[in-house]
């Protein structure tokens, strides 16, 4: 993937604080990232964001051709959330974020997650009596649709960062069954794991299929993060005890960067206003991303590293 928003202006400066809870690695680890949540933007390897958009947001990703898709929050305008694809503007005129190209309007209670597909496709989820992952066409028409087996009594925690796999099948968290699920097209389930009872509320949020056929799960409130082998068993986790300092909280959005390690966000902020945090695979802090004000960050795409573009399909 290229980094189309290098010459994007400076928008809002964003202060950002140092924490390391290990030494300092001998060379500094800077990235630069679209942070989705409260506040949806991006921000440079130096701190600054380059680039917002005024609503709030529950995923997103920076497309190959520069546009970003957004899983928009459901609010007054939008009372069941959007799927929107939007060219950023680059003018740097405060109030301008950039043109909609592609739009699909919620149907049920909200809308969680998307992933634009090779075929050109979009996938997304839509949670509410009917929960489903659906795939819909440039202009917004449904090409498949494949149910969900899951609790309805609390739509909003029905489902998060549901992805389609490389066979073709969808890896679905579910909140409230915590378990997540890898889902067939035709809705059969076809592998299962189930996050931890202790510690409680291991809510899984992203899970992620990583090279190996491990699954890469962080678990919400419970702080967690899980790796599960393809039979179930969990063969790794980093929790707070791990650090020096509680930096884990309410652990959502995760990516695996290409060199093994792992980049969480900390969604309810953790110690010293941590938002990100990145691991190496020994749990060994690296980098994190502080703020002294502003929400959290709800899911996360790593850009880029010290000036490298991340150029394979990101994990996330």
């Amino acid at each position: 993937m290229n980094t189309p928003f290098a010459m994007l202006a400076v928008l809002l400066p964003v202060s950002v604080l140092a924490i390391q809870a290990e030494p300092v690695p001998s060379k500094a680890i800077a990235h630069r990232f679209l942070a989705l949540g409260g506040q949806t933007r991006i921000v440079e390897e130096d701190g600054r964001t380059s680039w917002t958009y005024p609503e709030s947001s529950r995923d997103g990703q920076l497309l190959a051709n520069g546009h970003i898709l957004l899983v928009l929050s459901k609010s007054d305008a939008r009372p069941h959330g959007a799927v929107v694809e939007l060219v950023p503007d680059s003018s740097g005129e405060s109030g301008k974020s950039g043109k909609i190209v592609f739009e699909y309007v919620g149907t049920q209670s909200e809308i969680n997650t998307a992933q634009r597909l090779a075929n050109g496709n979009t996938m997304l989820v839509e949670a509410g009596d009917r929960p489903r992952v659906v795939e819909v066409n440039a202009k917004g028409a449904i090409q498949h649709e494949t149910p969900l087996t899951s609790q309805t009594s609390n739509h909003h925690m029905e489902s998060r960062m549901t992805r389609v796999l490389p066979n073709g099948n969808y890896l679905v968290p579910q909140l409230l069954d915590k378990v997540v699920r890898e889902y067939a097209p035709s809705g059969a389930i076809l592998a299962e794991f189930k996050t931890p009872n202790d510690p409680p509320d291991a809510w899984p949020f992203t899970a992620i299929r990583l090279p190996d056929g491990n699954t890469l799960v962080t678990c919400t409130h419970a702080n967690i993060v899980v790796e599960f082998d393809p039979k179930g068993a969990i063969v790794w986790q980093l929790s707070n005890t791990d650090f020096a300092k509680p930096l884990l909280n309410d652990p959502c959005g995760a990516q695996r960067l290409p060199n093994g390690n792992t980049v969480i966000c900390s969604y309810a902020i953790g110690a010293d206003r941590t938002k990100l945090l990145e691991v190496t695979r020994d749990k060994k802090l690296v980098w994190s991303f502080c703020e002294p004000e502003g929400p959290g960050v709800h899911e996360v795409q790593i850009l880029s590293t010290n000036g490298a573009a991340i150029t394979d399909v990101p994990l996330r």
